[in-house]
C-alpha cells in the first residue's frame, strides 16, 4: 500500500471525522450516507489493493527474499483485521444503525492502517 496510501488513509481519515460530527449532531440521513461512503472507500480502496498486494507484490517480494515470510504474514493478518473490523460495521449498521457504537470501529480502521503502513515501509521498501 505505497503509493497511494497517505492519499487513501487521509480521505479516511477525513470522512471518519466527517461521519463523528453527523453522528453526534444525530443527522440520521446524513450520517447513514457518510457511513457507506466510508464503509465503500474501505472496501473498494482499501481491502481491494490489499487483495492485489497479496496476489501479486507480496507473491514476488517473497520469491527475491524468502526472509520476509514472517513479515507477509503479519501484514496478510493485517489485512484479515481491516475485512473483519469492515464487518463488524456493516453488521453493527444493520442491526442498529449509524450510532455511537460504531464510530471505534472506524478508529480502529484507521490506526490498524497506519500501523500497517509503517510496518510495510520499514520492512518491505526500505529494503530495495
Amino acid at each position: 500500500m505505497r503509493v497511494s496510501s497517505n492519499g487513501i488513509f487521509t480521505e479516511a481519515r477525513d470522512l471518519t471525522n466527517v461521519l463523528k460530527e453527523q453522528v453526534r449532531e444525530k443527522k440520521a440521513e446524513n450520517s447513514n450516507e457518510v457511513c457507506d461512503a466510508l464503509i465503500e472507500h474501505w472496501e473498494t480502496r482499501t481491502l481491494a489493493h490489499a487483495q492485489s498486494e497479496e496476489e501479486g507484490f507480496f507473491v514476488e517480494k517473497l520469491k527475491e527474499q524468502p526472509d520476509l515470510h514472517d513479515t507477509i504474514i503479519k501484514l496478510k493478518r493485517d489485512h484479515q483485521i481491516l475485512e473483519l473490523i469492515v464487518m463488524s460495521i456493516k453488521e453493527k449498521k444493520e442491526d442498529k444503525g449509524v450510532t455511537e457504537e460504531i464510530l471505534p470501529y472506524f478508529d480502529a480502521l484507521l490506526v490498524v492502517f497506519e500501523l500497517h503502513n509503517h510496518e510495510e515501509e520499514t520492512s518491505l521498501f526500505e529494503m530495495e
